[in-house]
């Protein structure tokens, strides 16, 4: 095969990829592509890091299209970015498939922790979750459905190999056969939790003009939307809490408990005798002891009798969305970044808030659901239903939207708990903890979507060990095959070696 003919595979492999992630969904993709990439060889280092190149840009091109339309400049740095990862890792797996699996997997692993705090944008894992083997997240989240993808697209190849040569499987390739499939039936049986009595939610969506910026819709309007969509449940619907979405408060120069809208907000709860839960925007110096300057980004809970309840300020925050990193060092360059006139101040509480007489709700906001680890964290602090506030206004057609969907499908079977999303132009979803979708709204539109969730405690087996594992069994597959390099035999002796078919 002619450098230019893998040049091209590789081109076509992570468009599968890309094919795999929502809105398109193909999730089949995912396995064919990851197959196609891994059979291709190189001799040299620049090859396979060039074939590398192309696979990342490929993949990452099409589905992180939306940011072209926020920032041009770090759309393509931040697409260059991923794919020279995966080219790094191209180039130090040579031509094992062991250390393909490995290196990729891992360097899929190194972006939900760095840069900033993580970047999980367009993970294999959210190829997953429309396709069967969504329940291996149970065991180890989007690490284990990681690896188990790239596995797949080993196997493959190894099939293809046998077939064409007419040999005989591999012990090898039977052992890895029978380790995917032994975890797909151990995360289908394995234990989700416990039922304990369902709520009634009436989740709000107050609708409005997608991809509009926050300087376009003045942030009263986004709040007479929802209480808008608010008065359309009635007090027979006998709900137990209305969730609102991610800044659909935004107060300046007060705390929100003395402003004006939280007065509306009581009003509606009071008539509704129920609590809100609600998404606010907040001067940081009126939640934390810090200098004024900077905000928070909160869910506040607003109970029936006016008081002002429990609140989550969310911890992990967007780069370039919510704070510029560098910031100075930027300015003096010469970027625009009055875009984003303050910094977020990050949250320091566990992603809880205790909703008196309906439950304790584990809290993501909004790019927080594209982790594992706060979802974890919501159901190791006691989180017995969760729920996802956010913003996707201001993106440009559907992939961030659908791609956080599949980011709460994940979540709900990672941690065996409901998902309740909701947007303020949308989507807005339930997700059962199976991952079923059981209702979405439409983009744009103003929605009530009233759920039934089902208050849940117990433990998930991924929710008890974490990342960290499948990590160090990334790093294992990596360096295996170095360690088998240095330790092979002598030419005299090479003919009594077996070597694994999948090095």
């Amino acid at each position: 095969m002619t450098a230019r003919q893998s040049r091209l595979l590789a081109l076509v492999a992570g468009l599968l990829i890309a094919l795999s992630m929502p809105p398109w969904g193909f999730w089949p993709g995912a396995l064919l592509g990851s197959a196609l990439f891994i059979s291709l060889s190189a001799e040299r280092n620049r090859d396979r890091f060039m074939l590398g190149l192309i696979f990342g840009i490929s993949w990452f091109g099409p589905t992180t299209a939306w940011m072209y339309f926020l920032t041009a400049p770090g759309y393509v740095i931040a697409v260059a970015f991923f794919a020279a990862l995966h080219a790094c890792a191209a180039a130090i797996a040579r031509d094992s498939k062991i250390a393909k699996i490995g290196a990729h997997s891992l360097v899929e692993m190194i972006r939900l922790v760095a840069p900033f705090g993580g970047i999980p944008l367009a993970t294999l894992g959210i190829s997953q979750a429309n396709g069967p083997l969504l329940p291996v997240a149970r065991l180890g989240g989007v690490p284990l459905l990681t690896l188990v993808v790239f596995t797949i697209g080993a196997l493959v190849t190894e099939l293809r190999a046998t077939w064409n040569t007419s040999t005989r499987p591999s012990r090898s390739w039977m052992a890895s056969a029978t380790t995917v499939t032994a975890l797909l039936a151990i995360a289908i049986a394995a234990p989700t939790g416990s039922d304990l009595e369902p709520i009634n939610v009436a989740a709000i969506q107050g609708g409005g003009r997608q991809g509009t910026s926050a300087l376009e819709v003045p942030s009263i309007d986004v709040t007479y939307a929802h209480l808008a969509a608010s008065q359309l449940v009635r007090h027979s619907d006998q709900v137990d809490m209305v969730l609102w979405p991610e800044n659909a408060i935004d107060v300046n120069r007060q705390p929100f408990g003395d402003s004006t809208v939280a007065d509306l907000v009581r009003g509606e709860a009071s008539r509704l005798q129920a609590p809100f839960v609600i998404g606010v925007t907040e001067d940081a110096e009126f939640v934390y002891d810090v200098e004024p300057g900077n905000f928070v980004n909160a869910q506040y809970v607003v109970m029936p009798d006016g008081a002002i309840g429990d609140r989550y300020v969310k911890v992990i925050k967007v780069p370039f969305g919510e704070y510029i990193p560098f910031r100075s060092l930027l300015e003096s360059l010469g970027a625009p970044v009055g875009l984003i006139p303050k910094d977020a101040i990050s949250g320091r509480g566990p992603a809880v808030v205790d909703v008196p007489d309906v439950s304790t709700l584990g809290v993501v906001i909004s790019w927080e659901v594209f982790f594992g680890s706060r979802a974890r964290n919501a159901v190791r602090s006691g989180g017995e239903i969760i729920v996802n506030p956010t913003n996707g206004a201001s993106y440009t057609w559907t992939i961030v939207q659908s791609q956080q969907v599949a980011s709460s499908r994940l979540r709900a079977v990672e941690t065996g708990r409901w998902v309740l999303q909701v947007a303020p132009t949308g989507y807005s979803a339930t997700v059962d903890p199976s991952g079923n979708v059981l209702e979405r709204s439409e983009i744009s539109e103003q929605r009530v979507l009233f759920a039934t969730p089902i208050r849940r405690t117990g433990s998930t087996i991924y929710t008890w060990l974490g990342d960290l594992p499948f990590a160090v069994i990334a790093m294992v597959l990596t360096c295996l095959p170095l360690v088998w390099s240095r330790r092979s035999p002598s030419p005299d002796h090479r003919s009594q070696a077996t070597p694994s078919s999948l090095s």
